[in-house]
């Protein structure tokens, strides 16, 4: 039977390094350890390149090699002839071996020793199984098909985006075993991603910031394309150093301002897939393990199928978000006589909202929070619509696609949970109802 790379990509997870032979123009072979072997498609690998070594020279010079990779299942081996075409040293699968590379070399205590330069790319001319005996594939605890067709079926029947993205998480768990996870949305004025729906946490983490090409969310937002890590690397850990890249890309104001991030504090293994929709980015599906090796390339293929109907049925919710005209000329309710007034103070440089002394958000949705508020206080007035706040020019919302619906969410969620006499409460699509329970005093400082 003739084998292509999809046939054995179980070998190039990166749990046994692969072994490279090439041979010098004089003749003299060469065999060595390669870190990285990596599935590019159907007839292509992609070698790491890290060191400028007898093997790079007799590529260069000799474009013929030979691959060997074992099955850390069964045990199978398998020799590739393969032939040398180019070396890329940027973008996304460059970026994607890179992610890799480093948590082998966390794993083996090769960290600042493992660099990778470039990915070797390789045609595939041949693969040959080699004799030996083998262990049976042990199955599966997850039929990943039938996983998927459910969770498919369940994102279909969603027309609100909120629900959908909670239910999508929870169906992560259900049907994958997936326990810890979350959704993050592109905010593509600030080149950034924001977390609207967790699960697995002790703290949500929603609002909570990363910048695009910070750890493998922001790569995988940044390169159109997922991106995994099987093994703990710290280089890619959302901890300190994510933060510190954030306010040196100012992307990132003040550590005052910042909601922390909710992941696991040692993920073992991180798998971030891009959800894209008419081309462009919506968000980032991004899921993590304590365990070593927990997501492999059946995982990314089902949560890559899921990400794609998921941008659709997004783009089309945000579509039809802002389909009523006009809010409901609902008069606000009296707050308790008895109630202290709340200070709610507004920095304009970044829309920066507090509740008292209490961060709650900024951006977009602090600048709509703020209007909301305003309106309640002049008017009196507590219904609203979508519409009335996307024709709104003092607002200065982004395009259509940073999705209006979203922000909304955000700012629903982080009012449950910081603020109990403030709250948000949809009433049909593209309306909503704001609930203020205590008397309140609205200040602005430049």
């Amino acid at each position: 039977m003739t084998l292509n790379v999809d046939d054995i990509r179980g070998c190039l997870e990166g749990g046994i390094p692969g072994v490279i032979a090439t041979c010098a123009v004089d003749g003299v072979p060469n065999i060595t350890l390669v870190s990285q072997v990596h599935r590019v498609d159907r007839d292509h690998i992609a070698l790491s390149f890290q060191f400028f070594n007898k093997t790079r020279e007799n590529i260069l010079a000799n474009p013929q090699a030979t691959v060997q990779v074992i099955d850390p299942e069964t045990g199978a081996k398998y020799r590739l002839s393969v032939c040398y075409e180019r070396t890329e040293s940027e973008g996304a699968l460059f970026e994607s071996m890179k992610a890799k590379l480093a948590g082998i070399a966390s794993l083996t205590g090769m960290t600042g020793v493992f660099m990778l330069r470039g990915s070797d790319i390789y045609r595939v001319l041949e693969i040959h199984t080699v004799p030996g005996p083998t262990l049976p594939r042990p199955g599966g605890c997850v039929n990943l098909l039938s996983a998927m067709r459910r969770v498919s079926g369940n994102i279909a029947r969603h027309r609100a985006l909120e629900p959908l993205l909670d239910d999508f998480l929870a169906d992560l768990d259900r049907e994958f075993g997936i326990t810890h996870s979350m959704l993050l949305l592109c905010d593509q004025a600030g080149n950034k991603l924001y977390a609207v729906a967790t699960r697995g946490y002790s703290d949500s983490g929603i609002g909570a910031e990363i910048p695009f090409g910070a750890g493998v969310i922001g790569v995988s937002a940044q390169q159109r394309t997922p991106i995994g890590i099987s093994y703990m690397t710290h280089e890619y850990a959302y901890s300190l150093a994510v933060r510190d890249a954030a306010l040196a890309q100012g992307v990132i104001d003040s550590i005052e301002t910042e909601i922390p991030f909710p992941g696991l504090p040692s993920p073992h293994s991180q798998l971030a897939v891009p959800i894209v929709a008419d081309d462009t980015v919506l968000g980032v599906i991004y899921v993590e393990s304590a365990q070593d090796q927990r997501f492999g390339y059946d995982e990314e293929d089902a949560l890559a199928m899921l990400a794609s109907q998921l941008g659709t049925t997004m783009a089309g919710i945000a579509a039809c978000a802002d389909a009523d005209a006009e809010p409901l000329a609902g008069a606000a309710p009296d707050q308790p006589q008895d109630a202290p007034t709340v200070t709610v103070r507004r920095y304009v440089a970044d829309n920066s909202i507090f509740i008292g002394d209490d961060y709650l958000i900024k951006g977009v949705a602090g600048a709509i929070l703020w209007k909301l508020l305003s309106v309640h206080q002049a008017e009196h007035r507590d219904e609203f619509s979508n519409r009335e706040l996307r024709l709104d020019a003092s607002l200065r919302l982004p395009d259509i696609v940073d999705n209006l619906e979203a922000r909304l969410i955000l700012l629903t969620k982080r009012l449950a949970e910081r603020c109990d006499f403030i709250r948000i409460e949809k009433t049909g699509r593209g309306r909503f109802r704001l609930r203020v329970g205590r008397p309140l005093r609205l200040e602005e400082q430049r």
